[in-house]
């Protein structure tokens, strides 16, 4: 039998966004069973929008307030969670759900690429794609973007948790991975739009996403976080000098390059055990099977790494480096 999909969307003042996506959610080749949009109170036209487009509206609020918003009226066996700026080629959905059936995955993530094909995107979502890809078997991060997930696991996990301002996503997908299984999908991906990156700068919004990065791998939940991040209000750009984003490009690549030295054997033998259930003994032999100059790069990783996120908290840093020497004393001992 079939699986049946809703789409759940929360949106503020996406006037200008939304008819284009829901058209495009019309034109699937697998077309949602229901469309869902969780509206915080937009001032815009965009409830009547969605009503004209014959979607459900619901009262939403901040991004997870909306998601679970939606997902309490959704009835089907899957709940696929939209940004409103986000676009899909017109096999997108067809091609998600057919690798998360056959993978046998309960919660998915998807790559990104840019709206915008400006270098400067198409750069930054790589190294996104990079990361996500890398540690999807260890910590699971997914785009808030899109998420694909069973409304089963949903519900057993009390969805989203609405305390949280920031990186509520990833928070989300680490409890669910540990109900589920958790993949980063390898055929479809979302077209996203880089107006927050435009708004913000590179540097900026780069720092931010690190400063979120390191609360999440310290199991620290972002419930006021020391700087602003807007839900829409994307019509004001700041401006990034050219040298200060020629800068942070430098940095990422330094970092993407580590990661390549590790060899070809060592990179499937770590596919390969994420790709797995877990189990001590198998974890032991995979480990015992990587090279010594591949645990020498994932150190130099590691040191690379810290250096990037040198300027940030202390605390949490030292948080960070204390785990990290655990982990490669069990590696190494």
């Amino acid at each position: 039998m079939a699986l049946t999909l809703t789409v759940v969307i929360p949106a503020l003042d996406e006037a200008a966004r939304l008819p284009k996506l829901i058209d495009s959610l019309n034109r699937q080749s697998r077309r949602p069973d229901a469309i869902i949009v969780a509206d915080a109170g937009s001032t815009d036209g965009t409830r009547q929008i969605v009503v004209a487009h014959s979607a459900k509206v619901v009262d939403g609020g901040m991004p997870g307030v909306g998601r679970n918003a939606g997902a309490r009226i959704a009835t089907t066996d899957l709940l696929l969670f939209l940004d409103a700026d986000v676009a899909l080629t017109d096999h997108a959905i067809a091609m998600m759900i057919a690798e998360f059936e056959k993978r046998d995955l309960a919660v998915a993530g998807a790559q990104i690429r840019p709206i915008e094909r400006d270098p400067r995107f198409v750069f930054a979502c790589e190294v996104v794609n990079f990361y996500l890809e890398m540690m999807q078997y260890v910590a699971p991060h997914a785009p808030g973007c899109c998420i694909l997930v069973t409304r089963a696991v949903h519900e057993a996990i009390g969805g989203f948790d609405e305390t949280l301002q920031l990186a509520e996503d990833h928070d989300y997908v680490e409890r669910a991975s540990a109900v589920g299984k958790f993949r980063i999908l390898r055929r479809a991906h979302v077209r996203v739009s880089m107006r927050r990156l435009t708004k913000e700068g590179l540097v900026s919004l780069a720092f931010k996403y690190l400063y979120c990065e390191l609360q999440v791998m310290t199991g620290q939940k972002i419930v006021d976080p020391p700087f602003a991040y807007d839900f829409a209000a994307f019509d004001v750009p700041a401006v990034t000098s050219a040298r200060s984003a020629a800068s942070l490009r430098g940095r990422l690549t330094d970092l993407a390059d580590t990661l390549r030295q590790i060899s070809a054997e060592g990179g499937d033998t770590l596919r390969e055990l994420g790709e797995t259930q877990v189990d001590l003994a198998l974890i032991e032999s995979s480990l015992a099977r990587l090279r010594t100059d591949d645990v020498r790069a994932l150190e130099h990783y590691a040191k690379v790494r810290a250096r990037i996120v040198r300027r940030g908290s202390r605390r949490v840093l030292g948080r960070v480096r204390e785990v990290a020497g655990l982990v490669w004393n069990e590696i190494t001992r």
